[in-house]
């Protein structure tokens, strides 16, 4: 996992890049595992959007 960063102010870009620090433990990363596995967000951006401005 990566912290990815998006922001206007500098004090929130600073706050995520010190998540970069984060250490988890194996039992936080096998949580993380179960309840959002590798894939479970995988797909298509959006739907199928070619019926809009026919």
């Amino acid at each position: 996992m990566v912290p990815i960063p998006g922001t206007k102010r500098r004090t929130y870009l600073e706050e995520n890049v010190a998540a970069a620090k984060i250490q988890l433990s194996k039992s936080d990363l096998a949580r993380i595992e179960e309840v959002a596995p590798k894939g479970f967000a995988v797909g298509a951006r959006y739907n199928d959007m070619s019926t809009i401005n026919v």
